[in-house]
């Protein structure tokens, strides 16, 4: 009878210890995190016709916190700067960022474009932000992977 209770209280210890991830985490992953740009897609309205690389050294990271989306670029062959801060919100298929401020840049093409809109594609460890057109058309994406 020891015995079994013994290993009753082993397994209870196993079982506790081991680190399991929630459901909820597994069908709803979260877009707060380190993200870098993989690549980006041009489309013809439905499929990819072309992958670019990031080539030379070209850099750039997104960071999503609760509320909060900040994100930089880095370019040796171009000399401008460029980033931005500001908020976001996403549902399930949806992303919506709305900058508040940014390098001189950013700032030019927020005088035109107060609230950005994509298509998004979420998964645990990857993300696509697709811009589309006025009739759902896809037109190019930005294509993460998860650094943190």
């Amino acid at each position: 009878m020891k015995k079994l209770i013994g290993l009753i209280f082993l397994m209870l210890f196993l079982v506790s210890s081991t680190n399991v991830t929630p459901l909820k985490s597994l069908k709803n992953p979260s877009l707060e995190g380190t993200w870098e740009l993989v690549n980006r897609f041009n489309y013809d309205g439905m499929n990819v016709t072309d992958t670019l690389s990031n080539i030379n050294g070209y850099r750039q990271v997104k960071i999503y916190s609760k509320d909060k989306v900040m994100w930089t670029r880095y370019s040796p062959d171009d000399p401008s700067e460029w980033f931005g801060y500001g908020s976001y919100s996403n549902s399930e298929n949806n992303l919506e960022e709305q900058l508040e401020f940014g390098s001189e840049m950013m700032m030019k093409i927020q005088d035109t474009v107060q609230v950005f809109k994509f298509e998004l594609q979420l998964d645990k460890d990857s993300f696509k932000q697709i811009t589309v057109d006025d009739e759902g058309n896809k037109i190019s994406s930005e294509n993460y992977k998860r650094i943190d």
